[in-house]
């Protein structure tokens, strides 16, 4: 049906104003050598604002990364001083929409009922699981340790659903010192495409984060991102985790094609070399331009204590929002 584009059309489209026509071209005819999935062969010249087909204009939703209280939750053998329903009560406590349930803090022996009762005490406290995070690295050569990896990621799919959280921040990972980037984005490929049946079946996206590594500019984080066709794949973006000479250029080009967004407080640029603190009002507009309907989370990660901080990021992130509503 004629308004009922598939998300690779899309996708296709707005890669190449965002990479160019050259750079795209290149990595399809370098994945059809090395047989990579390839992006739609379906292009535009002009940019792409809405890759997803969203309908009524932009809607963000404000949530928060457990992250955000790594100091304070437990992570394997570290006990921690609060636990995943404390942060859930925490994020209710700041009149959140949403909460985000990263999978390092979950107890080992976490099991189904486990993550009903997290379910269940999120929704009870008025949230939504606005999603969880993983850690992984598909930047590997076929073997035991990736097959580990791959697995780890697929047993997160199936706990996903168990908890309502509707995507999975995934990594790409770092490019091992003796291959090319090409290469490692070839693995990452094709231990991407390994998940991806499975998170269609339960419905689940799987989210790239721009996290260094493969995807450290927005250039390489598209690249990621075209090499996949799959209506269940899309971008975490990190407005904090670019190293490009302008950090809130990248955020454009990306953030057509964001599933979730991780706000952090600062943003990074090689032109200067430095951080600085971020512009919540710009970000929040770039996002409310590409048309981005979902949930933007505070990734807190600055030295400040997170219990005093967050609240503080949390209302200034909340005020950007609400001007774009305006």
């Amino acid at each position: 049906m004629r308004n009922e584009q598939t998300r690779r059309q899309f996708l296709g489209r707005g890669m190449t104003a965002a990479v160019g026509t050259a750079s795209v071209g290149a990595l399809a005819r370098r994945g059809s050598a090395e047989g990579t999935a390839q992006p739609s062969d379906e292009r535009s010249s002009a940019p792409n604002k809405n890759a997803y087909n969203r309908q009524a204009g932009a809607h963000l939703k404000l949530s928060c990364c457990a992250y955000s209280f790594n100091k304070f939750l437990p992570r394997g053998k570290k006990a921690g001083k609060m636990t995943m329903e404390d942060f859930v009560d925490l994020c209710a406590k700041l009149n959140l929409e949403g909460t985000e349930l990263t999978s390092y803090y979950f107890p080992p022996n976490a099991d189904t009922a486990y993550f009903r009762r997290i379910r269940r005490r999120a929704f009870l406290n008025g949230l939504e699981v606005s999603g969880t995070a993983v850690g992984n690295t598909f930047t590997l050569p076929p073997g035991k340790v990736r097959n580990e990896k791959v697995a780890s990621v697929k047993h997160w799919i199936d706990r996903a659903t168990e908890f309502a959280a509707p995507t999975i921040r995934i990594f790409a990972g770092s490019k091992p010192p003796t291959v090319t980037i090409e290469q490692a984005r070839k693995w990452f490929v094709e231990c991407m495409e390994q998940c991806l049946p499975l998170a269609e079946k339960r419905g689940v996206f799987l989210a790239l984060e721009n996290h260094g590594g493969i995807v450290t500019t927005a250039e390489q984080t598209l690249a990621c991102l075209s090499a996949i066709k799959s209506d269940w794949f899309g971008l975490n973006l990190d407005t904090g985790n670019f190293r490009d000479p302008d950090p809130y250029a990248a955020i454009t080009k990306c953030a057509p094609y964001s599933v979730n967004v991780h706000v952090k407080t600062h943003v990074h640029s090689t032109t200067t070399k430095k951080s600085q603190p971020a512009d919540y009002d710009r970000i929040a507009k770039i996002l409310a331009s590409a048309g981005y309907r979902g949930y933007v989370s505070l990734e807190y990660e600055a030295r400040a204590d997170a219990h005093a901080a967050v609240p503080k990021h949390i209302k200034a992130l909340r005020s950007a929002i609400d001007e774009t509503k305006a």
